[in-house]
This record gives structure tokens, sequence and C-alpha cells, in this order.
């Protein structure tokens, strides 16, 4: 069974979305602050978060950002009552994989975090030899059954969609790529043309995967159309 964190500080809301969660077979456990959060993400080992920007203690910010430097990549839905763009933008930025203002509709928020864990089921173990690799270009190494991604021999630690967002540019290798394109196959429902969730993406890519980012190697800009992988 799929083990869901909530954090929010509004009983009604976690007690909302624990029912909700619930009934479509989730286990759910909670949190009401941002410490106790990255208590419960230790303690519980989460398979997903569900992050209110605006906790005491610690705000959902902070604690996505210490996650990610943590290294956990547990897919983050962000919550927040602010109906700003800089706040989801920086949100993004920090390592969540998508966001909802508040107010929102409990089944939207299932079906988001239905999405969002569709490509990312849990796979048997199996050791990585030579033959599982499917995509490769230049010193990068993809391995889709793993999830994980290897650059001259070394790990590079991606989130959720930060790796379907480059096994899908990789698996269209060489083609130019809108980027409504990219949020239909990525995140699997509509965004209401906010492509801007494509390029802070494609900007964490780049920043893990390219010698000069202001020059990529691999991830290119087509300026008016969205991007490509070439190398």
């Amino acid at each position: 069974m799929i083990k869901v964190l909530v954090v929010d500080d509004e009983a009604s809301i976690v007690k909302l979305l624990q029912f909700n969660l619930e009934k479509s077979g989730f286990q759910v456990v909670t949190a009401f602050d941002g410490k106790q959060a990255l208590d419960m993400v230790k303690s519980e080992q989460p398979d997903f978060i569900i992050l209110d920007l605006m906790l005491p203690k610690m705000d959902g910010m902070d604690v996505c950002k210490t996650l990610r430097q943590d290294r956990v990549n547990t897919p983050i839905l962000m919550l927040t009552a602010k109906d700003d763009e800089l706040d989801k933008i920086l949100g993004l930025e920090l390592g969540a994989d998508d966001y909802l203002t508040k107010p929102f509709s409990p089944r939207e928020v299932v079906a988001r975090v239905k999405a969002i864990l569709r490509r990312i089921q849990a796979t048997p173990e199996v050791s990585v030899t030579q033959e599982d690799i499917v995509l490769q270009f230049g010193d990068i190494r993809i391995y889709p059954e793993k999830y994980e991604v290897f650059r001259k021999d070394a790990k590079v630690e991606l989130t959720p969609k930060e790796f379907e967002l480059l096994h899908y540019l990789a698996s269209h290798h060489g083609r130019v790529l809108t980027r409504d394109q990219l949020l239909n196959a990525v995140w699997n429902y509509d965004f209401i043309g906010d492509s801007r969730i494509v390029d802070v993406h494609v900007s964490h890519l780049r920043e893990k995967l390219e010698d000069d980012t202001k020059n990529p190697r691999y991830i290119k800009t087509v300026r008016g159309l969205g991007y490509k992988l070439e190398g």
C-alpha cells in the first residue's frame, strides 16, 4: 500500500485529505508543522508527500529544500493559499513536483497524486548491467527500469519528474518538443498553459547534467518552440 504523508497546520484540511486518500486506497500519515514533517519522513518513509506552504516552526519551502538537500527524492505536491506565481515557481525550483492553490477539490488532489505516481511505481530490484541500458547519449546513461541516471559512472540524483522529463526527451532524441507536448506527456494532465513548470525542470536538469548551463551540450532550447535533446 502506498503511504502518503499529509502536512498541513489546518486539522480540517488534513482530515479531509486523509479521508479521500484512504478512500482511494492509500495509507495516510499526518504532520502539522514543518519540523514534525521532517521527523515523519525519516520515521515513516512515505512514498508521497502533500506539503502545505505555510506551516509553523518551518515552512513548506524550507522543508522541501531540506529534503532535496538530503537527497530525499520522494514526490512532493505543494499546497499554497497564495495565488502568487513567485511562490509556485520557487516551490518548483526547490524541488516540488507539482503545486495546487487553495481552495482545491480533494478529488483533484487524489488525481494529481495518482498522476505523479503512475510512472514511478516500484519495480523489482535488479543488478545494473550494460544490458540494462536502454538510452544513452554522450556520457549520460539512463536506466528506465530503475529510474536511475548516470553521468561518467557517477549516479545523478533526480526527482521523479526530472527523470520522466529527461527520459521523454531522450526517447525523442533530436526531435523538437513543444512545452505543451512535454506538459501533456510528462505531467499527464492539463496545466492550463502554465509552461513555466517545464522551464523550471529543464533548468534543474541542466544544472545536474551540463558542464555549462548557459551553453548546454545536451538539452537545447529552440526559441519560440520548446526543447530538444542532442548529443
